[in-house]
């Protein structure tokens, strides 16, 4: 596998980032590129925000004035990603993550909040890839599998049979 940079910005002081939680996140990036068997070098952003943050966000990119869990913004389409031409990687995207809908969602589920994160950057990776669930039907159910996959990989199984009760699931 080539190499994979995370970059990883925490923007918020609402919750506390526990120790080893931006390894996880880089795992879990390097999880589903090797899942996906992604050829290249990659660089992916990941940023911790607030709700608020999120919010402003998924209004002014979604036209959706509320929060939301995670954002994905990917660099590339069909394939085709810009690249950072002092190292070569492909730029697939950016990961905006509100760390306190993390905590909230982690607890209505009744697993972790590790298991949480990890779940919300294997599916916002999967996004940067151009997977896509907004239609439903089968992409939303094969997505959904890879996510699962990854967090089996990641030793974060699922506690219960998912649901597709989240609007952003």
């Amino acid at each position: 596998m080539e190499k994979i940079r995370v970059i990883i910005t925490n923007k918020q002081k609402a919750v506390k980032i526990p120790t080893g939680m931006r390894m996880l996140v880089r795992r879990c990036c390097n999880a589903v590129l090797r899942m996906e068997k992604f050829p290249y070098s990659a660089e992916i952003s990941v940023t911790f925000v607030d709700n608020d943050q999120i919010q402003e966000l998924n209004r002014e990119y979604r036209g959706k004035d509320m929060p939301t869990d995670v954002l994905s913004f990917p660099m590339g389409e069909n394939g085709v990603y810009d690249e950072n031409h002092t190292t070569g990687a492909k730029i697939l995207g950016d990961i905006v993550i509100s760390v306190p809908k993390a905590v909230e969602q982690a607890k209505r589920y009744g697993h972790s909040f590790e298991r949480e994160m990890g779940y919300l950057t294997a599916h916002s990776m999967l996004h940067l890839l151009g997977y896509d669930h907004e239609n439903g039907g089968i992409e939303r159910v094969h997505m959904r599998e890879k996510e699962e996959l990854v967090m089996s990989m990641l030793g974060l199984p699922a506690s219960s049979a998912y649901t597709f009760g989240d609007e952003s699931r």
